[in-house]
């Protein structure tokens, strides 16, 4: 699953170098946080966030073939 995000993510910024993709695992649920540079932040996000939903939508059809709860969050928040 985070191979899939950090590989779309690559794709749409300027420094791959900054791209840092984590997992954690919170009450039998995966989070796939994404942190890239500033300036890049808005290509992964896109206009009214349609990038970073179409994002979740992708991970949520993965997931749920594999019957697992997956959330993908954008940004330094936890």
């Amino acid at each position: 699953m985070k191979e899939v995000v950090e590989y779309i993510v690559r794709s749409l910024v300027t420094k791959k170098e900054a791209v840092a993709i984590t997992e954690a695992e919170e009450n039998g649920e995966l989070i796939i946080q994404v942190r890239v540079a500033e300036e890049d932040m808005g290509k992964v996000i896109g206009h009214k966030g349609k990038i970073a939903q179409s994002i979740r939508t992708i991970v949520k059809s993965i997931s749920s073939r594999q019957n697992k709860k997956v959330f993908v969050k954008f940004g330094d928040k936890e």
